[in-house]
């Protein structure tokens, strides 16, 4: 019986830790993606733009 229950402690870590890994893998997968594309959308896109209207204005006159 001890063997047992040795082996059902172990299976309720492990099933604790699959949850908890589960869970920040989620968390990660969700936010992730957020805060990269809140960083590459900043305002460099703006600066990157304004030389290309400077140009194509230039080239008009």
């Amino acid at each position: 019986m001890n063997s047992n229950s040795q082996s059902a402690n172990a299976d309720t870590y492990s099933q604790r830790m699959a949850d908890i890994v589960g869970t920040a893998i989620a968390l990660l997968t969700l936010t992730l993606p957020v805060f990269v594309i809140a960083h590459y959308s900043s305002t460099n896109v703006e600066n990157n733009q304004h030389p290309l209207i400077q140009n194509l204005q230039k080239s008009k006159d």
